[in-house]
């Protein structure tokens, strides 16, 4: 090794030979992530949907922090029904009722070719209204 006045070299590094490069120190501890996680958000839960939540976490082998933003991360934001919207919900789910009501009353008059096409429109109304409320608009 050659010494140089006080054993360092340039910028504070030793210096093994002369035509060798500087040894740089490495810095102790871990390095510093890219993203740092420095938001907090608080929820309140039912200790049912607690114990639902570290469920699903185990099984999925994460923690239930990290379950919850990858969870957030690929839940798909559904809007509220306007007011003219839930009005037209309202509509046709009265229709639907007094269809219903049609179809029991076609059935016990012994009027049998009436109730069957009353329930078939029965069925399409609660097959529209199924898809408004899974949301397939």
């Amino acid at each position: 090794m050659v010494t140089l006045k006080n054993e360092k070299g340039e910028n504070g590094m030793q210096v093994k030979d002369e035509n060798k490069k500087p040894v740089k120190k490495r810095l102790p501890g871990r390095p510093k992530k890219g993203i740092k996680r420095s938001e907090i958000l608080m929820i309140r839960l039912t200790p049912t949907e607690r114990l639902l939540i570290e469920d699903k976490s185990k099984r999925a082998g994460v923690k239930p922090s990290e379950w919850f933003r990858r969870a957030a991360k690929s839940a798909g934001i559904v809007p509220r029904f306007s007011t003219e919207e839930s009005g037209w919900y309202r509509l046709l789910a009265g229709l639907a009722n007094n269809l219903n009501q049609l179809t029991h009353l076609a059935h016990v008059e012994g009027l049998l070719s009436l109730s069957a096409k009353c329930r078939m429109m029965l069925t399409q109304v609660e097959e529209v209204m199924l898809k408004i409320t899974k949301h397939d608009r």
